[in-house]
């Protein structure tokens, strides 16, 4: 790791405008983030998504101008979430973790990775602030931390091997003195796990197998191959949520794997596409629900969050929201464990259907549903709101098993085939749902995917992206589209906003989408840059 330091200049230029030189003390507790600040990818640990800034409402939204802008030196995926503490924000793709001025874009220090392994496959969704340290993954399989002041390497521990299929996408989720992650390789035919690790060195206090291993609860559910079990996936790629009244951590189970070929898997294939429940400080399975079992059509649960509490009849329910590539809405009571409803999000046809040797077309297919941005929730409004990918696929199922071995360095662990829609057919929405009822209140129709961040605030806002390279500013109330912003290339990144200097700021990310280019070139994208927008005279 290599890290270019601007402290010394940096310290200057924040005692001539003011700024605060907190990021070393801060200690970044996502879980009670100051007004100003976006200190976790999806704003806080209960996945809320939610600001209380209200300085850019929908009286005065048309007046957001754009203000600066930073690119990334090198073309890789811009999936990520940036985080803000103190006016600086810190954003990341899979070899650079740098430090923003949050009010004009110039780079407070820049660190670099150098991989030490293969890298499986380089996508990169966000890093962890807390004290005083950033917090990330590798696409080789480590974890890493560094000073939140200049960029120096504080720790490196490898947490998983890319031989055997791994690579670290997912933003870490920090609590108290313990870093929680997990490494992705589904596709590449690992077998999924979510750990616990020292935040002060990087040392690993736990581990639970979303697939289990010899003599775990829910072995059985995979027959008898132990090497279905090996390579069952379940892997981890998008953020988890806490419930800190009851020390849980809650883990969204990837696609059981092969993704399509399923024969030598029969049975429920636990934990995959679950919601799962762990004792924070022990990993120790608490509950779970199981939305997909056997799952046969890549179908992730992506997202189990938001945390919240609803009041129904006068009755208070502690509850979670959880969201997937299955196009499904569903809240669950954290209590009861009951699903109080479940409901579409997108167009769905022969989701639950077997898929076989025959070609049968599918909706939502392998990159629909929700993907690595999830929905945010407007208490005040009562809102749940959720963006989605509409595109369908053909699915078909090979003759014979894929080969494990061959797939960790090559992928992809499918045993099938999948042909999607022509880009021009594929669409997006974002819908408001009554986060009591589940009924819909209102849907925006997007001409193509909606896969960029989204965040609501107290101004009655909803900030998020477009695939044709656009901020929107939505009214949170009605749906009504207030503002549309050029951004110079496709947004699929995180879209935060925070203070900076006192002003209320809005920022997004775009650039190169990365896994969907593989399918539809024709979405362009440069390098991973982050644009920053404010009201007009700010």
């Amino acid at each position: 790791m290599q890290a270019k330091s601007l402290s010394t200049i940096f310290v200057a230029f924040a005692v001539v405008f003011g700024m605060s030189y907190a990021i070393a003390s801060r200690q970044g507790a996502a879980s009670a983030p100051d007004d100003s600040d976006w200190l976790y990818v999806d704003h806080d640990v209960a996945g809320t998504r939610y600001s209380p800034l209200k300085q850019i409402s929908t009286k005065n939204v048309s007046q957001l101008a754009k203000v600066c802008a930073y690119s990334f030196p090198d073309k890789e995926p811009s999936q990520t979430a940036p985080i803000v503490s103190a006016g600086i924000m810190y954003v990341t793709t899979a070899h650079y973790t740098v430090a923003l001025d949050g009010s004009d874009c110039h780079a407070i220090w820049t660190s670099t990775w150098s991989p030490r392994n293969y890298e499986t496959f380089n996508t990169h969704r966000g890093a962890a602030l807390a004290a005083g340290k950033i917090i990330r993954g590798t696409a080789d399989g480590f974890l890493l931390a560094l000073d939140a002041k200049d960029g120096r390497t504080l720790w490196v521990k490898q947490i998983a091997d890319s031989k055997e299929g791994y690579f670290i996408s997912m933003p870490p989720l920090v609590h108290g003195d313990l870093v929680y992650i997990g490494p992705a390789g589904a596709e590449w035919a690992s077998s999924g796990w979510v750990g616990a690790f020292r935040l002060s060195d990087g040392e690993q206090v736990w581990r639970f197998n979303i697939v289990p291993g010899d003599g775990e609860s829910g072995a059985s559910t995979w027959g008898t191959d132990v090497a279905a079990r090996k390579h069952g996936g379940g892997n981890l790629w998008t953020p988890m949520t806490f419930d800190e009244e009851k020390n849980l951590l809650y883990v969204p189970g990837g696609n059981a794997a092969p993704d399509i070929y399923d024969e030598g898997r029969p049975g429920d294939n636990l934990y995959t596409n679950s919601l799962i429940a762990l004792d924070a400080s022990t990993g120790r399975l608490v509950w779970y629900r199981q939305f997909i079992p056997h799952d046969v059509h890549d179908y992730d649960v992506t997202h189990v969050g938001p945390i919240f509490k609803t009041v129904n009849s006068g009755s208070t329910r502690n509850v979670v929201a959880s969201t997937g590539k299955d196009g499904m809405l569903r809240l669950t009571d954290r209590d009861s464990k009951d699903i109080l409803y479940s409901v579409p999000f997108t167009n769905r046809s022969n989701a639950e259907a077997a898929v076989t040797t025959t070609p049968m077309r599918v909706c939502p297919g392998t990159l629909g549903g929700q993907e690595w941005n999830g929905s945010a929730y407007h208490a005040k409004l009562n809102l749940l709101v959720v963006p989605a990918t509409d595109w369908c696929a053909e699915f078909k199922k090979d003759m014979t098993p894929p080969s494990p071995e061959k797939e960790h360095t090559h992928g992809f662990y499918f045993g099938g085939e999948t042909k999607f829609d022509p880009w021009s057919a594929a669409r997006g929405r974002l819908t408001a749902f009554d986060a009591v009822t589940g009924k819909e209140k209102w849907r925006y129709d997007a001409a193509k995917p909606m896969i960029a961040g989204v965040t609501v605030t107290d101004g009655n806002l909803i900030f998020t992206g477009e695939l044709s390279g656009d901020l929107l500013a939505l009214d949170a109330r009605t749906g009504q589209v207030l503002l549309r912003s050029p951004l110079g290339g496709p947004a699929a990144g995180g879209t935060v906003t925070y203070s900076a200097r006192g002003e209320q700021n809005v920022a997004i990310v775009s650039g190169f989408v990365g896994v969907y280019n593989m399918i539809a070139p024709e979405i362009g994208g440069a390098n991973p840059t982050v644009t920053i927008f404010r009201l007009r005279g700010k």
